[in-house]
């Protein structure tokens, strides 16, 4: 993640939450409400016992109420209102905060998801998805956990003293300085362990994406893990994972546990003295019986959910801890600038040049260096090299998934950076080596991005790349779950779906990057024929290790380290006994080998 500002999280995410005011008062409003009507029943209690001291002389018989009947009816009345209006506000302000969390959370996951996927790929290649995933998930629902309840435990401690704390000073100045005592110390420790447990939990939401980064890798090497015997190894890795995570989480609640337990001498000092010189008071004379009965149980109401305070911390900084990740992630810089020049899919003609462009990746040696390259309109071409020269770079910069240092990339004459990446995107057709398939149906997979296609279309396309036979054999034919990445289909039956996905969505460009190098023979020969079909017409970039698979190109481009060496046809190329022709020979030769 990129580093956290000096912002505190919890006016970073007040920021954020300002498009939710109007829930969060309402929220606030009733939480309020629902602590001011709780706190009435010591009062009433207090009433009770002035009536029975008292009698016709008491609080209420002053109301107008002269007879014990009516007095004990009047406050039954008034116990009732009181009961009913907590329980209503009780079920009111707890809709309203859960509600408030659900949708604060599903808004802040989707807003981190887009934001995400904005960045360009450098961003993924140095970050591992599990702890992606941790940010996305656990962090955004460790901070739906505390505005569910730790927002609302704060608002109620806070309204729980200013209450109680103002009928202390009106009803018995003289001892509410012995209730309060302990309040500072109670704020200041609070303060003190919240300044405190921040690194701790801190550290706990790092180990917890460390954690979730080790399954991720783990189930989608499952495979890779299994082919090597590795099971123990994996085990033991995730058991040192789980491990310091639990020692982390330990640590942190070895010190907020504390917490409890020393608010409560804290308490019994303020209770203590209350019921003390309160009673001493009470017998002298100089303090109602009533009142007596109200302060000792409003000490108990003012002090006691003090100690609810040490759960509502370790909430809140369980929560500012993931506040921070996600805000981070929020905080992310999107590099690549979206232009604002719209060309739609249909006035696309085709024609791209690389003009002298020149790119690196983070913290490398360029891997492309002064380069000028055209594709006309409509023509094929091959992009042929040795691994690591640059080759499939082209086409991510072509897709404007990383930004060119030097140079530009145009579309029919338009430079990259100034069109929309989304028509530039829709305009071409990916058919890569590694096909990615997510776990769903044949039809899903190959309708993916024409999303609004018929299934008559997407058997169209199916039958266009040789996909339509396999497919129909199947068990439940064009409905049947290919599984997480197609892991249910052969890497041939994978690259079919691919060609007939591109067939779909039917692209001015179509790029073909190593899309025949992993499957067999009689694959490569089906899949030849299907993308002859589909390249008349459109402006087509082979990219290829196999030159058999290219040798009928309009021309041919032979790259090393970044460069081009050669260019021209197949026929061009061999007479030229260069680099091309060396490879053809080698390449012929292994084959007459293989066949032999």
């Amino acid at each position: 993640m990129a580093p956290s500002t000096s912002v505190h999280p919890f006016r970073r995410l007040l920021r954020y939450g300002h498009a939710y005011r109007g829930q969060i008062w309402v929220a606030s409003l009733y939480s309020v409400l629902n602590k001011i009507f709780d706190l009435a029943p010591p009062v009433l209690i207090g009433l009770a016992v002035d009536v029975v001291v008292q009698q016709q002389d008491s609080l209420i018989a002053k109301w107008g109420i002269e007879s014990i009947r009516g007095q004990f009816l009047a406050l039954t009345i008034l116990t009732v209102v009181v009961w009913g209006a907590e329980s209503a506000f009780q079920y009111a302000y707890e809709v309203q905060w859960r509600n408030l969390a659900q949708t604060l959370q599903r808004d802040l996951r989707i807003e981190a998801y887009s934001h995400l996927q904005n960045l360009d790929l450098a961003y993924f290649e140095e970050r591992s998805s599990g702890r992606l995933m941790a940010v996305l998930n656990d962090d955004i629902n460790q901070l739906e956990r505390f505005l569910d309840r730790g927002a609302n435990e704060v608002l109620q401690v806070i309204t729980t003293v200013i209450l109680i704390g103002g009928a202390f000073f009106v009803l018995a100045p003289g001892i509410a300085w012995m209730a309060l005592l302990p309040m500072p110390f109670i704020i200041w420790g609070a303060i003190a362990f919240q300044k405190f447990l921040a690194p701790r939990y801190a550290e706990v939401r790092e180990r917890v994406s460390l954690l979730n980064s080790r399954l991720s890798n783990n189930l989608s090497g499952i495979t890779t893990i299994k082919s090597f015997t590795a099971e123990d190894y994996e085990v033991e890795r995730i058991r040192h994972e789980s491990e310091e995570y639990r020692l982390s989480n330990r640590r942190a609640i070895a010190y907020s546990a504390a917490f409890i337990p020393l608010i409560r001498i804290l308490i019994l000092v303020g209770f203590t003295a209350t019921l003390l010189y309160g009673g001493l008071s009470a017998v002298a004379g100089t303090l109602a019986v009533g009142t007596y009965s109200v302060l000792v149980f409003l000490t108990q109401r003012l002090l006691w959910p003090l100690t609810r305070l040490g759960e509502t911390l370790d909430q809140y900084q369980r929560a500012m801890a993931s506040t921070n990740r996600v805000m981070d992630l929020l905080n992310e810089p999107v590099t690549l600038e979206p232009g604002d020049r719209r060309l739609p899919v249909s006035n696309v003609a085709g024609e791209v040049i690389f003009d002298n462009i020149t790119f690196a990746y983070r913290d490398r040696d360029p891997v492309v260096a002064n380069l000028t390259l055209k594709i006309p309109a409509g023509k094929t071409i091959a992009i042929v090299g040795s691994t690591g020269s640059g080759k499939s770079t082209l086409v991510k910069l072509l897709l404007r998934l990383y930004e060119v240092d030097g140079g530009r990339i145009t579309l029919d004459g338009y430079d990259l950076r100034e069109l929309n990446p989304q028509d530039v995107r829709r305009a071409i057709g990916l058919v890569s080596q590694d096909v990615f398939l997510f776990h769903g149906t044949v039809a899903e997979n190959i309708g993916y991005g024409s999303f609004h296609a018929s299934r008559e279309d997407i058997i169209h396309a199916a039958t266009i790349a040789e996909a339509h036979d396999f497919i129909t054999q199947l068990p439940q034919g064009y409905d049947t779950i290919v599984g997480e990445r197609g892991q249910k289909l052969s890497g041939g039956q994978r690259q079919r779906l691919a060609i007939a996905r591109a067939v779909l969505k039917n692209p001015p460009i179509l790029i073909l990057d190593e899309a025949t190098s992993a499957v067999d023979n009689e694959t490569e020969s089906a899949i030849q024929r299907s993308l002859e079909k589909i390249t008349r017409e459109r402006t087509t970039i082979a990219i290829a290790h196999r030159l058999s698979t290219v040798r009928n190109a309009d021309q041919i481009y032979v790259m090393e380290m970044g460069q081009l060496m050669e260019w021209g046809t197949h026929e061009q190329l061999l007479e030229r006994e260069g680099i091309y022709a060396s490879l053809w020979r080698v390449q012929m030769g292994l084959r007459v080998i293989a066949q032999g």
